[in-house]
């Protein structure tokens, strides 16, 4: 998720933990708590393009962060509210505080299409429900009124600790909802591959950007991908409409064994297109879809151009398509959430 709906996480998780004891401090060193995993892109400007995209929710993101971290940031924060007369706090407060403010941040982003290496260094398995996009408004601006209010509240007004609780419950529902939708979603998907007798071994769906109610679904066959839209208020008789997608597989066979390509591949969660441009081979994750909806296609969000050196080593660099009109692809979003 969005750094800005983290830090507001981690406010609501130090507020629970130790909002009692220390008031606005416990939503700041929760929030804090909950942007940590994200400084794993301080190592960015020393990586190539292989090495981010396998950092990046990487350890920081695991079970054994959120563990060790926090009992890390435990020791280390009662050794320095210790040396307060009035310090109430103690090391399993501490602990708590930034263990759970970790372990939220990695759960939170399994929920995305990215995923997360939850199990790492064991397995470097993504975790991802694909219920809710990276920037949801409904899933934020609730949580984050909650913690302004709380901030404006004495620690001991008891107000407080319904308005704390309200924002965490609120934003967990939430999140019960999206996978409820997600399954709904689901029905609609296999219900019209099956009608229209598309051939798929498997298939995923994801929320379009910044809501919950336009879905789309990739689904997989022997020589490229489908992909579909479905909104929540489409018209009972609006039939999805998938379009083809060629994955033109045969593009790679330069690229094929080497660790750079099987590491694309592990990216994409082997959803993907390649494409000659000019003289570039272009691999394109299709875990994120396609910018544009039916018949329109302005690019991918991830895209990787293709190379080997006078050694046989691949190189690959990162590249995104952006619009030219930004403002105009959200209308086209808007419109289609509302189903037309």
């Amino acid at each position: 998720m969005d750094s800005i709906t983290q830090f507001v996480l981690g406010a609501g998780v130090g507020e629970a933990v130790l909002g009692k004891k220390i008031g606005n401090k416990a939503l700041l060193w929760g929030g804090l708590a909950g942007t940590i995993p994200d400084l794993d892109v301080i190592f960015f400007p020393f990586l190539d393009a292989l090495g981010r995209l396998t950092v990046h929710r990487g350890i920081s993101h695991s079970l054994i962060f959120a563990i060790v971290g926090g009992l890390f940031m435990g020791w280390l924060f009662q050794k320095w509210y210790n040396k307060s007369a009035d310090n109430t706090t103690t090391f399993k407060d501490w602990a708590l505080l930034f263990g759970l403010g970790f372990l939220t941040h990695s759960l939170l982003d399994a929920f995305t299409v990215y995923g997360t290496q939850l199990f790492l260094p064991f397995s470097d398995y993504r975790v991802g429900f694909n219920s809710i996009f990276i920037v949801d408004p409904i899933y934020t601006v609730p949580f984050l009124l909650s913690i302004i209010v709380c901030s404006f509240l004495k620690r001991n007004n008891p107000k407080r600790r319904w308005v704390s609780v309200a924002g965490l419950a609120f934003s967990s529902l939430y999140l019960c909802l999206t996978l409820f939708n997600k399954s709904i979603a689901n029905d609609a998907f296999e219900n019209a591959l099956t009608e229209q007798k598309i051939p798929y071994s498997r298939y995923m769906s994801a929320p379009s950007p910044m809501q919950n109610v336009l879905w789309y679904a990739v689904a997989e066959v022997e020589d490229g991908y489908y992909i579909g839209y479905h909104s929540f208020f489409d018209d009972a008789d609006k039939k999805i409409e998938f379009e083809f997608f060629p994955r033109n597989e045969e593009l790679l066979a330069d690229f094929e064994g080497t660790y750079a390509l099987n590491r694309l591949k592990w990216f994409a969660n082997d959803y993907y297109i390649v494409e000659k441009k000019g003289n570039q081979i272009v691999f394109s994750d299709f875990t994120f879809g396609k910018m544009g909806f039916e018949g329109q296609n302005m690019g991918y969000v991830f895209s990787f151009p293709l190379s080997k050196d006078e050694n046989g080593k691949v190189h690959f660099y990162e590249t995104r398509e952006v619009p030219e009109d930004v403002g105009e692809v959200f209308g086209m979003l808007w419109k289609r959430v509302k189903g037309k």
